[in-house]
């Protein structure tokens, strides 16, 4: 499903309709280049789960956790990981665990990448337009892309 995003609200909006459809133990794979709207995009998720607390890039920690939503939130850049060094980080853990984790710069770690999830691919189109592509991989992946789709289509 591609979807043209036409400002920072607009992405954060996306993230907004998808927060109340996720459940313990999705994953949620961020990819594009730097300013492409990833981290945007994660604090419009952060802000519909109720976490107060603002969001920004993990880059230096690789994992941030906020645990005070309706679901914990485990935002993860792994762009430091380029040159391996994944495996060490239990990020299996997360991915089977009671919370959502977003991963920035998944590439990094694909031997990882768990059975189920969905995958925005984030593209700038201008200034402030973003184009995002979303695909689903396993049954929970397209379950979660189908029920976006829905809700986005106002159904």
């Amino acid at each position: 499903m591609k979807q043209t995003l036409e400002s920072v609200t607009a992405t954060q909006q996306l993230a907004a309709q998808l927060a109340p459809l996720l459940q313990p133990g999705d994953v949620l794979l961020l990819t594009g280049e730097l300013g492409a709207g990833k981290t945007t995009f994660t604090q419009g998720l952060a802000h519909a789960l109720g976490i107060k607390r603002y969001v920004k890039s993990p880059t230096f920690t690789l994992i941030r956790e906020y645990q005070e939503g309706r679901l914990p939130l485990y935002h993860m850049d792994v762009y430091r990981l380029e040159n391996g060094g994944g495996d060490d980080l239990g990020l299996e853990e997360y991915f089977d665990g009671d919370g959502v984790s977003v991963v920035e710069w998944p590439q990094f770690v694909a031997d990882l990448w768990p059975a189920n999830y969905l995958s925005f691919d984030f593209s700038r189109t201008g200034d402030q337009q973003r184009q995002v592509q979303i695909t689903a991989q396993g049954q929970r992946g397209t379950a979660l892309l189908q029920a976006l789709a829905e809700v986005m289509n106002g159904k």
